[in-house]
C-alpha cells in the first residue's frame, strides 16, 4: 500500500470528530486505513494520511463522504517508521509546509535532510518529529515539537530549510 496526504477544507464543517470520521470510513471502504491527522489551530484545514492502494479510488470514496479534499497526493514518510506511527499515533505542535522550488529532485532532497537533520541535536527548544514528502516533489510536510513558533522558525534557519506556511496544530 502507498501512503497519501489529503489536505481537508473544514471552513464550512465545525464539527472537526465527523469529519475524520467520515475520513476514516471513506479511506476503509476499499480496504486503505487512516493513519494520523493534524487539525490546525483555527480549525480550518486537516491533513490526514492515509495508507491505500489506489488514489483515484481513494479519493472517489473521499468524494463520496462528502469531504472537500482540496489535494491529494503521494508521499514519503521520512524520519519515522509508519508502523512506530500506526502504534503511537504522536502529534505535533506545528506543521510546516515548504513549498519545493522546481527542479528539486526526492534524491537531492534526500540528501540535503541527510545532510542538515544532525543540526537538529543542536537544538534544545524544538523537536523534529516526521515530514512527509510528496511523491511529485510539490512540497513536503514537517511536523514539530516546539516551544513557540518562533522556536520553529529558528530550527529551520538553523538547517537553513525556508517554510512556506507554519501551521499551529491543535492539542
Amino acid at each position: 500500500m502507498s501512503l497519501y496526504v489529503a489536505e481537508i477544507d473544514t471552513t464550512a464543517d465545525s464539527d472537526i470528530d465527523s469529519v475524520l470520521s467520515k475520513t476514516a470510513q471513506a479511506a476503509a471502504v476499499n480496504g486503505g486505513e487512516f493513519i494520523e491527522s493534524q487539525v490546525t489551530a483555527n480549525r480550518n484545514r486537516i491533513f490526514a494520511v492515509l495508507e491505500h492502494t489506489d488514489i483515484n479510488a481513494l479519493r472517489n470514496d473521499l468524494t463520496a463522504a462528502g469531504l472537500k479534499v482540496d489535494e491529494l497526493a503521494s508521499v514519503r514518510l521520512i524520519g519515522a517508521e509508519l508502523e512506530d506511527i500506526k502504534k503511537l499515533k504522536p502529534a505535533g505542535q506545528y506543521l510546516v509546509e515548504w513549498d519545493f522550488p522546481e527542479g528539486l529532485t526526492m534524491d537531492k532532497y534526500l540528501a540535503r535532510k541527510a545532510e542538515k537533520s544532525p543540526l537538529y541535536n543542536d537544538i534544545e527548544d524544538v523537536k523534529f518529529l516526521r515530514t512527509y514528502v510528496r511523491e511529485d516533489m510539490v512540497k513536503c510536510l514537517c511536523f514539530y515539537d516546539g516551544e513557540s513558533e518562533d522556536a520553529v522558525v529558528a530550527a529551520r534557519q538553523v538547517v537553513d530549510t525556508p517554510i512556506s506556511r507554519l501551521h499551529k496544530l491543535e492539542g
